[in-house]
C-alpha cells in the first residue's frame, strides 16, 4: 500500500511549536512577575492548563463526531449502490 504524504504532520509540528512557545512564555511572565503571589501564579497555571485539556478533549469529541457522521454516510452510499445496483439487474 502506497504512503499517502499530506501536510498533516507539518501543521501539527507548527501548532505544537506554538503551544509549545506559549506555555514558556506564560512561564517566563509568571517567573518574571514579582508583584503577583505565589498562590495566584499557580491559580493562573492551573487556569491554563485546564483550558488546554478542554480544548483538546473538544477537538478531540468534534473530530470524533465527524468521523460518525462519515461513516454512517460511507454505509448509507454503500446500501444505496447496492439497491441500484440490484435495480438495474433485475431490469436487463
Amino acid at each position: 500500500m502506497a504512503h499517502v504524504k499530506t501536510d498533516n504532520a507539518l501543521i501539527m509540528f507548527v501548532n505544537g511549536a506554538g503551544v509549545a512557545v506559549a506555555y514558556g512564555m506564560l512561564a517566563i511572565s509568571l517567573w518574571l512577575s514579582t508583584e503577583v503571589p505565589l498562590s495566584t501564579k499557580g491559580f493562573w497555571a492551573m487556569s491554563v492548563m485546564m483550558l488546554t485539556l478542554a480544548l483538546v478533549n473538544f477537538v478531540k469529541y468534534r473530530f470524533d463526531d465527524k468521523m460518525s457522521e462519515d461513516r454512517i454516510q460511507r454505509i448509507e452510499d454503500a446500501k444505496n449502490e447496492k439497491l441500484l445496483s440490484e435495480y438495474v439487474g433485475e431490469n436487463k
